[in-house]
């Protein structure tokens, strides 16, 4: 069975599934709170994570402005189900 990561509420993490691809490094994302979010992905994980419509993200929403945020982590496919089995995707 495959564990995931978990967001961290005290961190302001939520989870976001990717509706489409902005180009530059930049994404639209549906997040589990309801709001539709501009998201961007970091150098630090440009080159080595792929990111595509569908999967299913950690973001974390910028402190002055609501409705950018940043990326901070993708999820395998067995980790989606895992979240998906244990209701974490529900919104």
């Amino acid at each position: 069975m495959t564990r995931a990561r978990i967001p961290r509420k005290e961190d302001r993490e939520i989870l976001a599934v990717v509706e489409s691809l902005l180009g530059a490094n930049r994404l639209k994302l549906r997040c589990m709170d309801g709001v539709v979010r501009m998201g961007r992905i970091p150098g630090s994980m440009k080159k080595r994570i792929w990111i595509h419509e569908g999967d299913v993200v950690i973001t974390v929403p910028w402190e002055f402005q609501d409705e950018k945020s940043d990326i901070i982590w993708k999820y395998t496919k067995p980790q989606v189900e895992w979240l998906d089995k244990k209701g974490y995707l529900r919104m």
